[in-house]
């Protein structure tokens, strides 16, 4: 139920499995019926607003009503109809200027803390929340340290609330219970995806969420070279195949441009990988051969034989290969492009002591290792571009 009172953002900070979706679209049935005529319903992608908020699953808009009483999805208008000639319409997170110019009373935000251009989209939304006595926001969001998170939890309009997975465990799958929830009990992930807690800086991580936030941007200036670093994964069933591109920009800068990684075949990585060497014009796919050695390179060019390659060998830990990129980071040297929430958490969770791999944030190194700290071939008496305004932390 929402909490009683004149506020105007219910942040609604959830485990898996509490119920957030539910709720998020409960509150929309509410507003509908309270007379509430003009509905943005925002997510993470045009597919999350449509199958999380609106189509599928029990929790999903749709499927909380009825037979015979459920508004009218017209997914070509990006909009939800009922008969009282109330209208949603469908926004997300990665279009922020979609939300210009639109009209509001109510809106319904899932993933906030996931959002490609979280702070963008958010004030585009507010600005269109200006009709009817009493507008209001939903944020129904797994917990994530952004500055937009905090600043939206220390406004006094705002209820901040909380709410644990064991507070719905009777309406769970005991497999998933057993099979999910319970080995992160105790752990500093259980945290965040079971209590719903915020989590702070991770002591010994060598990036903070502050070091991206502070040079984050929306967009990249014009760019002497692009990769795609690639960190293969040992199987089909492991680990996230980290697929990161990055730019070096003419103003010397580095910028992180997209993370495409997945889990998949060698095949589907590989078409990935060929895909954002395409999409960001990049003349060179990096990729760590520790893990398949020649046969990393054959798999992308099974896919297309013209992609520029260069293998890579990880004869140095972790660690050392990840300071100096890492040290670029506090020079203010490195930008993000818009929110890249699963790389983050990695890069921001990551202590050197850990066994884990991650991933994404080893593609990250390989390709800004590439970009700044290896110097290019060239004729000899030339010096590249590139090579002009390579910056080394040493």
């Amino acid at each position: 139920m929402p909490p009683p009172g004149k506020w105007f953002v219910w942040l609604l900070r959830s485990g898996r499995g509490f119920g957030k979706t539910r709720t998020g679209a409960e509150w929309v049935r509410q507003r509908v019926q309270q007379g509430f005529r003009r509905i943005a319903l925002v997510g993470q992608t045009k597919a999350d607003v449509r199958d999380t908020m609106i189509e599928l699953g029990d929790s999903a808009l749709l499927n909380i009503y009825p037979p015979g009483m459920r508004p009218v999805h017209e997914p070509s208008k990006r909009r939800v109809v009922w008969p009282n000639g109330a209208v949603a319409i469908a926004y997300s997170g990665d279009e922020p200027d979609q939300l210009r110019g639109p009209q509001h009373d109510t809106a319904w935000v899932d993933e906030l803390a996931k959002f490609k251009y979280p702070e963008e989209t958010w004030s585009n939304l507010l600005f269109g929340l200006r009709i009817g006595a009493d507008p209001r926001v939903v944020v129904t969001t797994t917990p994530r340290p952004i500055r937009l998170i905090t600043e939206l939890r220390s406004r006094p309009s705002t209820i901040d609330a909380q709410y644990p997975t064991d507070a719905n465990l009777a309406n769970l799958s005991p497999t998933y219970i057993r099979e999910v929830i319970e080995p992160l009990r105790g752990t500093r992930l259980g945290r965040q995806e079971i209590d719903g807690e915020i989590l702070e800086d991770t002591p010994g991580a060598l990036w903070t969420l502050g070091m991206i936030d502070d040079w984050r941007v929306a967009r990249a200036p014009d760019l002497v070279r692009v990769v795609v670093g690639v960190d293969p994964t040992a199987t089909t069933a492991g680990d996230a195949v980290g697929i990161i591109a990055a730019g070096l920009g003419i103003d010397g800068h580095g910028y992180v441009l997209a993370d495409d990684s997945l889990h998949g075949s060698p095949h589907t990585w590989a078409s990935r990988v060929v895909q954002s060497y395409h999409a960001q014009r990049a003349d060179r796919v990096v990729a760590e051969t520790n893990q398949g050695g020649e046969m990393v390179e054959q798999t992308i060019r099974t896919v297309d034989s013209s992609v520029a390659y260069k293998g890579v060998f990880a004869s140095r830990g972790k660690r050392v290969r990840a300071e100096p990129v890492a040290a670029l980071y506090e020079q203010g040297r490195i930008h993000h492009v818009g929110a890249l929430p699963e790389l983050e958490s990695e890069m921001t969770t990551w202590v050197p002591e850990d066994r884990d791999s991650p991933n994404r944030m080893d593609a990250l190194v390989w390709a800004l290792t590439e970009l700044f700290l290896e110097r290019p071939a060239v004729a000899p008496g030339v010096v590249s571009l590139a090579e002009r305004v390579t910056i080394s932390p040493f």
